[in-house]
C-alpha cells in the first residue's frame, strides 16, 4: 500500500490579485487550457491513486462546492471543510480539516489550487516521512515575480536561509505533510503555514527536492494569460491533468 492516500487542496483564498474574475468566481473555478483550474489537480491526483482529496473553502463556497460536489464525476472522493466568511489560512485551514475528520490523520499531499504544473504527483506516492520530520517540500527555481526565492535546501534539508553559497528557490505549493504540522493551533483561530515550517526548519524537521517541471502561480491576469498561452502552444496531452 502506497505511504500517501489522500490529499489537501487549499481552496478557501479571495483570488483578489485575480479580481474582477474573481469576484463571482471562485478563483479555484477560474478556467485555464478550457478546465477550472482546481480540476487540473483533482485529476492529476486521480490518475496517481490517490483519490481521497479534501478541499477548505470559504470565499463562494457554494458555487466551488456545486461544481465539483462529491467528485465521483472525477473519480475520486472529496471531503469539503467549509471555514467561516473568513478563511482560516494555510494552517488554520489544515487544523479545521484534521480536527472534524475530513483529513485523516495521516501524512498527506498539500496542494495550493492557485498553481498549476505538469508534476506528476505518483512521484509523491511513495514518500515516508520519517519520525519526527514535519513536511517535505517541492521547489523550483525563481521565476520573475519571486526572484529572491523562498527556501534555500542544504543537504536535504530545508531551510530560511542558505548556507555559504547556495542558493535559495521558491515553494511550488506542492508538499508532503505531517498531521503534527498544525500541532497546538486552536480551532477557529487563522493561521498561517509558513511560520510553523520556519520552527520546524530550525528544528532540522523539514526536507526538500527541487522539481523541473513547468510551473505557474496563476496569480494575476497576466499570468493566467501566460499559462493559456503555454497549454495552446505547447502538447500537454500527456500530462494527467488531461
Amino acid at each position: 500500500m502506497p505511504a500517501i492516500t489522500q490529499a489537501m487542496i487549499l481552496a478557501a483564498g479571495k483570488g483578489t490579485r485575480l479580481r474582477p474574475l474573481t469576484l463571482e468566481t471562485p478563483k479555484p473555478l477560474v478556467e485555464v487550457g478550457g478546465q477550472p483550474l482546481i480540476v487540473w489537480h483533482i485529476k492529476a491526483l486521480q490518475a496517481a491513486g490517490i483519490t481521497h482529496i479534501t478541499i477548505n473553502t470559504s470565499w463562494l463556497a457554494d458555487k466551488l462546492m456545486e461544481t465539483l460536489d462529491d467528485g465521483s464525476q472525477f473519480g475520486v472522493t472529496l471531503q469539503w471543510s467549509v471555514e467561516a466568511d473568513e478563511p482560516l489560512e494555510t494552517a488554520g485551514g489544515i487544523f479545521q480539516a484534521l480536527q472534524t475528520g475530513k483529513l485523516k490523520d495521516a501524512p498527506f499531499i498539500l496542494v495550493n489550487s492557485d498553481v498549476w504544473t505538469m508534476y506528476d504527483f505518483s512521484q509523491l506516492q511513495d514518500y515516508k516521512l520519517g519520525n519526527d520530520q514535519k513536511a517535505h517540500l517541492l521547489l523550483i527555481d525563481n521565476p520573475e515575480h519571486n526572484d529572491s526565492g523562498d527556501f534555500a535546501i542544504n543537504n536535504g534539508l530545508a531551510s530560511e536561509q542558505p548556507i555559504g553559497d547556495a542558493d535559495k528557490y521558491t515553494f511550488a505549493g506542492i508538499s508532503v505533510m505531517s498531521p503534527r504540522v498544525v500541532d497546538g493551533l486552536v480551532s477557529g483561530q487563522p493561521a498561517a503555514l509558513a511560520p510553523l515550517l520556519r520552527q520546524a526548519m530550525l528544528k532540522f524537521q523539514v526536507t526538500a527536492d527541487i522539481i523541473k517541471d513547468n510551473w505557474i502561480d496563476v496569480g494575476t491576469p497576466e499570468r493566467l494569460e501566460q499559462v493559456n498561452e503555454y497549454i495552446e502552444h505547447h502538447d500537454v496531452s500527456k500530462h494527467s491533468g488531461i
